[in-house]
């Protein structure tokens, strides 16, 4: 299969499906993961960072089966 193994959604689209983070909140994210770390840093790691959202959502998002 072509999709195997590629996300289903992006983290922060997900983030917003599940009510964890707002649309805004995650274009801040993105703005600082783009301009302070380059892109070195992942997505969930700069949510955390500017808590947005704890670890443990992060964990949880990528445990679910959806």
């Amino acid at each position: 299969m072509a999709s195997e193994g590629l996300p289903k959604e992006m983290i922060g689209e997900g983030l917003i499906r599940i009510g964890a983070m707002t649309p805004e909140e995650v274009k801040q994210v993105l703005r600082v993961q783009r301009e302070k770390y380059g892109y070195d840093k992942l997505f969930g790691e700069v949510a955390v960072e500017l808590e947005f959202v704890s670890q443990a959502t992060i964990d949880s998002f990528f445990e679910s089966p959806e």
